[in-house]
């Protein structure tokens, strides 16, 4: 009991000296031992590395998950030691979504096939983002943590030890630097000297030794730079490949939507002219013929050596076609588009053009007209107006 006492003493001593002597050297009262030069720079810079690990894991995070309530359960369960529960993605809850839908709609309809190819591509992207954070989380997001709250805290339990004993160096020093005062003016030799060159030796070891120790530590920060560079290219690497995954399966839909897309749009134009003709949903050609006017056939010219025939030729040239005469129709664009080459007009969203059919075109193509300007257009990218 008595020697639990007397540590208690000695600490709480410690502790005053030392809170003395910083508060002394705040107010410029105290000779404060400085670092080298080289010290201070490896302090600086796992200072950084600490700062800038912290920014660049919690960023990560929340690309990887961008629920905050989703990352603080996560953590919770990271805390206790638990495993985190499966969590359905986005992209997979939406896939659901669309095939419920579709079964709603009719699996067998349009618009019906269509959800279900979108859903399962969604379905599809879903699974490539979970295995992305899966592999991300192990091995970029892992390696962070466990420096900050690995590493890290080594580093700064050191330090602060550190900081104690120049403390108690510094106040060695000033202790010294009395007594050799208060000798001088009783002009003999003071025990109190003695003690204090005795601290003095002793605190001075203990502050190098663990000048040592931090140092060793601080340089250590080198190799984990080169282990997160490391890590950094596996990110990359994950990231890449998921990229890659999501960019074919959208190539993938595309071409089965793009398949599809004549067959839809016939099957759209043919129910529009279901009340007008019956007749005409057995014969989806006529209809877009139909519903659109038609310039009449343009005879067949025989070819003359040298001269040009493209009708014979079978190459469209829009700005030699004139409309007809009646029943041409205004159509609405829904889309911008670039014309590929000088046959096609290019198209702006929202505005107003004159569309009409030639005999023999493409049913997803229409010649269109917008002031002097006359070129085919893609006929996904209008609405057909009355």
């Amino acid at each position: 009991m008595e020697f639990n006492v007397k540590k208690l003493a000695s600490d709480a001593g410690v502790f005053f000296s030392r809170a003395m002597q910083f508060t002394e050297e705040k107010l410029g009262q105290a000779e404060k031992t400085e670092l080298d030069a080289h010290f201070e720079n490896l302090l600086a810079r796992a200072d950084c590395t600490k700062n800038w690990t912290e920014k660049i894991l919690r960023q990560t995070e929340v690309l990887l998950q961008p629920n905050p309530s989703a990352r603080v359960e996560e953590f919770l369960y990271e805390k206790l030691d638990r495993k985190v529960p499966s969590r359905v993605t986005n992209g997979e809850l939406l896939a659901q979504y669309m095939t419920e839908a579709a079964n709603d709609f009719g699996p067998g309809t349009p618009y019906g096939k269509t959800l279900i190819k979108v859903g399962e591509t969604q379905r599809r992207l879903g699974a490539a983002e979970r295995e992305f954070i899966h592999s991300a989380s192990i091995n970029f997001l892992t390696p962070l943590r466990n420096f900050l709250e690995g590493d890290w805290r080594t580093i700064s339990k050191e330090r602060r030890i550190l900081q104690n004993r120049r403390l108690d160096l510094d106040a060695c020093k000033a202790r010294l630097k009395k007594a050799k005062a208060a000798e001088a003016k009783a002009a003999l030799w003071s025990d109190e000297v003695e003690k204090a060159e005795h601290e003095l030796r002793l605190t001075q070891t203990e502050f190098d030794r663990q000048a040592e120790v931090t140092r060793l530590l601080l340089e250590g920060i080198s190799s984990t730079h080169v282990n997160h560079l490391r890590c950094l290219h596996e990110f990359v690497e994950s990231q890449t490949n998921y990229y890659a995954q999501c960019y074919q399966f959208m190539l993938d839909l595309q071409k089965q939507l793009g398949s599809s897309k004549g067959e839809i749009f016939s099957g759209t134009f043919v129910g529009n002219a279901e009340s007008a003709s019956p007749a005409a949903a057995t014969s989806p050609p006529a209809v877009a013929a139909a519903t659109l006017p038609a310039v009449p056939t343009i005879p067949v010219v025989p070819t003359i050596v040298g001269v040009p025939n493209t009708v014979a030729e079978g190459v469209l040239n829009p700005s030699e076609v004139k409309p007809p005469a009646s029943g041409t129709r205004r159509a609405r664009v829904l889309y911008d588009y670039e014309a590929a080459d000088s046959t096609e007009l290019a198209l702006l969203a929202d505005e107003m053009i004159t569309v009409y059919s030639l005999p023999g075109m493409d049913p997803d193509w229409l010649i269109g007209e917008r002031g002097n300007q006359k070129g085919k257009v893609p006929v996904t990218y209008l609405e057909l107006l009355s």
